[in-house]
């Protein structure tokens, strides 16, 4: 690990290197889209993924780079129930549905409370309802939303490291425990979790990255979620760029992300899955890609491992 960098690291920081947002209407989801996952109970089920526009996220994160489709005045009532109605009708038969909203959706500030007894009326239909949520947003709001829920709840929580430096350096303004204490919060009352791993966060090397990613995978089944995603880290937010051009990051290999998948399978501890969104930013030869994500997709669906692709590079 490198040692202390001559950046501050704070939001006022993380936000003075920004580019410019996209410009989004807040009265309409930026994306959504329709894939399949493993669930839960073995099956691989349809999944819907709403793309909420909204207020942005309270929290800077150092990687971050999901601001780009917020705005930055207050979501307005009625919005997200809205952009919900417009989409669900392309998303005929899913099964699951995960609304992001580009942070917590338990952040009043992106999704008013009062809104939750509608949004779950919208999805009424639906098995399994799954939303983002930072650690220290989780509590009795949370609770309620999933009593007001026809299917069940899951709460997608960014554990991202168990190094204690680097998550301090990620601005994430949680540690550890926090993470702990809403996975016992969320189970205690039912509720499954699964957790965020990055896989190289700045300020470390490529075998520190693979290193920590495989010690917070196993950190986060120990703490009792029931499923992890290991999303490689990326720049394109400003601050992470910025990082880059001075050596504090870069960009994990296909290879890493290829170990730290079979990593987390090995362990039968839970569902592991492999982040692909832009996954060809990760890869350096052309020949192989497509073979190699069409292997970690298999195997995301599969929870087996699959003989790794053969290739010259």
């Amino acid at each position: 690990m490198r040692s202390d960098p001559v950046y501050p690291l704070d939001s006022e920081w993380i936000v003075s290197n920004r580019p410019k947002r996209n410009k989004i209407d807040s009265l309409m989801p930026y994306g959504w889209s329709v894939e399949k996952e493993l669930s839960f109970d073995g099956r691989v089920k349809d999944t819907g993924i709403i793309f909420l526009s909204n207020q942005e996220c309270s929290f800077k994160c150092l990687m971050c780079d999901l601001w780009k489709n917020t705005t930055t005045s207050p979501t307005p009532l009625g919005a997200i129930s809205k952009q919900i109605k417009l989409t669900l009708p392309h998303m005929k038969g899913v099964k699951q549905i995960k609304l992001y909203n580009s942070g917590s959706f338990f952040d009043e500030k992106s999704v008013p409370f009062e809104e939750y007894d509608k949004i779950a009326s919208l999805v009424s239909g639906i098995e399994t309802v799954i939303v983002e949520g930072h650690p220290l947003l989780i509590n009795e709001k949370s609770l309620y939303f999933n009593d007001q829920l026809y299917g069940e709840l899951e709460v997608a929580i960014g554990l991202e490291t168990v190094h204690p430096e680097i998550l301090r350096k990620l601005n994430k303004k949680m540690n550890v425990e926090d993470f702990s204490n809403a996975v016992h919060f969320l189970n205690d009352h039912q509720i499954r979790s699964r957790a965020f791993i990055l896989l190289r966060p700045p300020f470390m090397s490529e075998k520190e990255g693979v290193y920590w990613a495989k010690k917070s995978i196993e950190f986060a089944f120990e703490n009792g979620v029931e499923c992890c995603t290991v999303i490689p880290v990326r720049p394109g937010n400003g601050a992470m760029d910025l990082l880059m051009e001075n050596g504090d990051f870069n960009k994990p290999s296909l290879d890493s992300l290829e170990e730290v998948l079979d990593f987390g399978i090995s362990l039968k501890a839970g569902r592991v899955f492999a982040d692909t969104w832009d996954l060809h930013l990760f890869s350096t030869c052309n020949a192989c890609f497509e073979k190699r994500k069409h292997r970690l997709e298999k195997i995301n669906l599969s929870q087996e491992t699959v003989q790794k692709i053969s290739c010259g590079c």
